[in-house]
């Protein structure tokens, strides 16, 4: 009888133990058995990890968001890929291996141009928060037109702006707002994320008669002395400098220039938000730069500063546009399927069927901080409206 006893006590404890595993919530507030599993891998650490860790970071917001609501739960992982290509495949098959339903596909466009590939062929929906090369949807970007042809990864979609429509908006920001009378540009010639942006620029100022007068380049091995560009610049006269690329080059153009005495009105991209949190760097030094970006944190839009306040609570800083734009991710998808019969339980498969048919139905469109009134096409790409930003007094300031 004692030896029954016994066996019945540890088949007791066996089963007590067991339902225990099955009920684990997550760090996010999910039952991790009922939650429908969302990952994606960025650059954690490394010298991009301000992009990879806002994105995280917006993105777990709009998770505790959605599981506080109840019905539908997410379940949230990133793997870090520290923006390296090989380094992201590893990391997307560490979270397909998971169990991955629904990628945010990679932070950076290089990265995310290899795992997009690794998603088109697993038939998993991918939507990038940030990723805006038109290499990563498979589009081929028209060099007349900048239009991207619809020659693509069907499942693959991206909440950011494409590149092309980034350069041709910062031209006709400059020439409508009449920011400079000549226009020098420095951008990084072996980036699909710089490259793409500068090409587009380069039509759109030609239509608009814009007068660049100096066009220099760099790449990863030249990235720390910017000597030679900014004397070109400064010898022909620019008194705007277009810097299509991501914030740390730009943040040494920065230092350099003011080393040279140079100072020009300076005009970025997306890539160029991140720079007021740079470790070390003086953000003096930023002081008159001008961005365009899908996202301003001092709105009084009343989602946008519960996300602001939310994320300073969490975070302890003010939250950039690559935050902001994993917010929008994270809620779009959850607006795609929440009225429909899914489920933890859904394959990826028929996520990916369900959320390609309704990213690109004309009665589909989401309101989020990062635009109103989104919407996508065939393309992949997304449809919505600049903010041009003053960096003032250490912070972002919208312009009109």
């Amino acid at each position: 009888m004692k030896k029954i006893l016994a066996l019945v006590l540890v088949a007791a404890m066996l089963v007590l133990g067991l339902a225990a595993c099955g009920s684990a919530n997550t760090d996010d507030g999910s039952d991790a058995a009922g939650a429908i599993k969302i990952g994606g891998t960025g650059p954690l650490t490394g010298g991009a990890a301000i992009y990879g860790t806002a994105v995280k970071n917006g993105a777990q917001i709009a998770v505790d968001e959605i599981n506080a609501l109840g019905g539908l739960q997410f379940e949230l992982r990133y793997e870090d890929d520290v923006h390296d290509p090989e380094k992201a495949v590893t990391a997307y098959n560490t979270l397909k291996d998971w169990g991955m339903q629904i990628s945010l596909g990679s932070v950076t466009s290089k990265p995310a141009v290899a795992t997009s590939a690794e998603a088109a062929n697993d038939h998993i929906f991918y939507l990038t928060p940030s990723a805006s090369s038109t290499d990563v949807i498979g589009g081929v970007a028209n060099p007349l037109t900048g239009t991207v042809e619809i020659d693509r990864k069907a499942n693959v979609f991206q909440l950011c702006f494409v590149d092309p429509n980034q350069g041709a908006a910062s031209a006709n920001y400059i020439a409508e707002k009449e920011l400079g009378t000549k226009v020098a540009v420095i951008y990084k010639n072996d980036d699909v994320y710089s490259t793409g942006i500068y090409n587009s620029f380069k039509t759109e100022a030609e239509k608009l008669k814009i007068d660049v007068v100096s066009v220099t380049t760099f790449t990863d091995d030249t990235s720390t002395d910017f000597s030679v560009q900014i004397a070109e610049a400064k010898k022909a006269g620019a008194d705007l400098v277009f810097l299509p690329m991501y914030y740390e080059a730009a943040s040494q153009i920065l230092i350099q220039a003011d080393a040279a005495g140079y100072a020009p009105t300076w005009f970025g991209v997306d890539g160029m938000d991140g720079i007021l949190t740079l470790d070390g760097f003086d953000t003096k030094l930023a002081e008159g730069v001008i961005l365009l970006t899908p996202f301003n944190a001092d709105s009084e839009d009343e989602t946008t500063a519960k996300f602001v306040a939310t994320y300073k609570e969490k975070f302890g800083e003010v939250p950039n546009q690559f935050a902001a734009d994993a917010y929008d991710s994270v809620w779009a998808i959850y607006n795609a399927i929440k009225d429909e019969d899914v489920s933890a339980k859904t394959s990826a498969s028929d996520f990916c069927d369900l959320l390609m048919e309704k990213f690109t139905s004309e009665d589909f469109s989401y309101d989020g901080i990062t635009g109103d009134g989104m919407t996508w096409d065939d393309t992949g790409a997304v449809t919505k409206a600049p903010k041009g930003m003053v960096i003032k007094d250490g912070a972002y300031v919208g312009l009109d």
